[in-house]
C-alpha cells in the first residue's frame, strides 16, 4: 500500500537545490523537512518568523516553544534565526523565497490553485499562501491526488482561488505533473500506478511523451 504522505514529501524534497530558501506550508509540505537529501543545504523559512528550521522534532528533542506553521514540534539549525512577522513577509513579498511548497484543495491544468476556503464551511484560512504564491520564484503543490472519491487535479478550479496561474509543479502519491505554457504534462508516475489509472483519476487534460517512473 502506498504511504501517500511519505511518497509526496520525499519526491518534493528532490526538487530542492543547494542554497535554496524554501517555505513549507501546512500539512504534507511540512514533512518535506524530514527528507532533505544528504549534501543539500537549504534554508527553511517560516512565515511566523523563523529561518533555519530543521527536521520535525521527535520525542527526544521536543522544545515546547518551537513549532512549524503546522503546529508540529520542530528543530532549528545552529545558524537559525527568529524575527518578527513583518520581516518574514518582507522576505516573501520581496521575492527572496526560491521555492514554496503548499497543499491545496484544488489545482488546475492552468496552474491556478484553490487552498484557503470552501464556501459555507469552516476551514483554516489563507495564512500566507496568497503572498507565497505571488512572491516565490517556484511554486510546488504537494497534495494527495484524490479527496475521497473526487480528484483534486481539475480542469478548472471551482473554489475561490489562492493564486491564478502560479503553480509550476504538482506532486501527488500517483504522479508528478508540470505546468507548461501549452498545458499540464505528466512527467512521472508511481511505479505501482499506470498512466491509464492516473488519467482516470484526473479531471485535467494530461499531456505526456516520455513518462519516468518515480523513485520511491
Amino acid at each position: 500500500m502506498i504511504n501517500a504522505k511519505e511518497v509526496i514529501a520525499k519526491r518534493v524534497a528532490k526538487e530542492l537545490k543547494d542554497g535554496d530558501y524554501v517555505n513549507l506550508g501546512i500539512g504534507i509540505p511540512a514533512l518535506v523537512a524530514n527528507y532533505i537529501p544528504e549534501g543539500i543545504e537549504v534554508f527553511l523559512q517560516s512565515e511566523n518568523g523563523i529561518i533555519g528550521l530543521g527536521p520535525n522534532a521527535d520525542e527526544s528533542n521536543i522544545d515546547l516553544d518551537l513549532t512549524n506553521p503546522s503546529g508540529q514540534y520542530a528543530t532549528i539549525k545552529e545558524y537559525g534565526m527568529f524575527f518578527d512577522t513583518a520581516t518574514s513577509f518582507m522576505m516573501i513579498r520581496g521575492g527572496h523565497i526560491d521555492v514554496t511548497v503548499l497543499g491545496t484543495l484544488e489545482v488546475d491544468e492552468e496552474g491556478s490553485l484553490a487552498s484557503w476556503i470552501i464556501p459555507n464551511k469552516l476551514v483554516p484560512g489563507m495564512g500566507g499562501s496568497m503572498d507565497l504564491v505571488t512572491g516565490s520564484k517556484k511554486v510546488i503543490i504537494a497534495t494527495t491526488h484524490m479527496n475521497k472519491d473526487q480528484t483534486k487535479i481539475k480542469k478548472k478550479c471551482s473554489l475561490p482561488l489562492t493564486g491564478y496561474k502560479k503553480v509550476d509543479l504538482i506532486v501527488t502519491e500517483m504522479a508528478v505533473m508540470e505546468v507548461r505554457d501549452d498545458g499540464l504534462y505528466l512527467i512521472e508516475r508511481h511505479p505501482d500506478v499506470s498512466i491509464e489509472e492516473i488519467i482516470q483519476s484526473t479531471e485535467a487534460t494530461l499531456k505526456y511523451d516520455k513518462v519516468k517512473v518515480m523513485e520511491v
